[in-house]
């Protein structure tokens, strides 16, 4: 397939990278900045055991029509990109890749939605600089038709991508990106101090607060009759558990599994956003618990705070203290 593969972030680089490196026909679109670096020097590539680089093409927009169009860019950025390339996108299929549940909806109101394919992206890749990635874990990425019933398009799409990565084939894509979005919600807490996960979860009570917001979270899901979806790797009864069990037990649960996700230092999307001087996708994953919450006529304290300290990072340009995020959320009160 052609591919155009628009956000040359961490996860569009490195995407569009690995597909052109299992010999797929792929254009990486992204900022001035970014093609200068990918059009000079070539993309690298850096994991634990090395660094490799790949040269493929890039470019600011695209300029022809491609049979693949898969989006990279944060959820709040993607009215502009698909403003900055609709041209050439009305035959192309469309592959979301964002965090949290709105991107489909965000597009369905410019595309046949039977011409959306959504996506979870269980790989972890952290942005350095232009044309530099860091591949800090692999994983599954998951894909299905969030407004119609999967079909060969999406099998098409699978034989492609999964030259590149390991690819899983849903039917039940919007359940699972819920999950998902419960995943994410620890990228909150990085953001707000500017340290790394590893660094942030070897505080336990971090790992005490991340337990709080999960709770918060999944009781307003279930009064809204939401229902999360296992993805392959990750039982939604394990993120039940978590909410259930004793706090420190599970506080320890988040402690080991967090410090220990990647050997390189691993930043969240947010706090990767924040870091590049960008609004980041807040909004979208604790943000959109909170919103919810108003719809089935509750409060959602803690995520609403998170989301208000998180703008308030974003506007200031400087991080909390851990100790005032612990006052802040009276965590030694728990």
């Amino acid at each position: 397939m052609k591919i155009a593969v628009i956000g040359a972030g961490a996860i569009g680089s490195l995407v569009a990278g690995y597909l052109a490196k299992a010999g797929e026909d792929v254009l990486l679109v992204g900022r001035g900045e970014q093609v200068e670096a990918i059009g000079g020097k070539g993309l690298v590539v850096r994991k634990s055991d090395g660094a490799e680089k790949i040269f493929l093409p890039a470019a600011r927009k695209i300029e022809q029509k491609y049979e693949l169009v898969v989006f990279c860019v944060k959820t709040q950025d993607m009215e502009e990109a698909y403003q900055q390339n609709q041209e050439f996108l009305d035959d192309s299929l469309i592959l979301t890749t964002q965090n949290g549940v709105q991107a489909d909806n965000i597009l369905s109101v410019h595309f046949d939605p039977a011409k959306i394919i959504s996506s979870i992206v269980m790989f972890g890749a952290t942005y350095i600089q232009p044309g530099e990635v860091v591949f800090n874990f692999p994983g599954n990425w998951i894909m299905g038709k969030p407004f119609t019933a999967n079909d060969r398009e999406v099998i098409r799409v699978q034989g492609s991508l999964q030259k590149a990565f390991p690819v899983v084939v849903t039917s039940d894509i919007v359940g699972m990106k819920w999950l998902k979005l419960f995943i994410n919600f620890n990228n909150c807490l990085p953001a707000l101090i500017g340290r790394s996960m590893q660094e942030t979860f070897a505080d336990l009570d971090f790992c005490r607060l991340s337990i709080m917001l999960l709770r918060e979270g999944l009781g307003i899901v279930q009064d809204a009759g939401i229902k999360l979806v296992s993805l392959p790797d990750f039982p939604a009864e394990r993120m039940a558990g978590l909410a259930v069990m004793p706090m420190d037990q599970a506080a320890g649960i988040i402690h080991k599994t967090l410090t220990t996700l990647s050997r390189e230092p691993l930043y969240g999307s947010i706090l990767q956003s924040i870091l590049r001087k960008k609004t980041s996708e807040i909004d979208f994953i604790n943000g959109e618990v909170a919103v919810l919450a108003k719809g089935v006529g509750r409060r959602a304290p803690l995520n609403s705070q998170v989301v208000d300290l998180v703008h308030v990072v974003e506007r200031r340009g400087k991080f909390f203290s851990p100790e005032e995020i612990k006052d802040a959320f009276k965590l030694t009160a728990v």
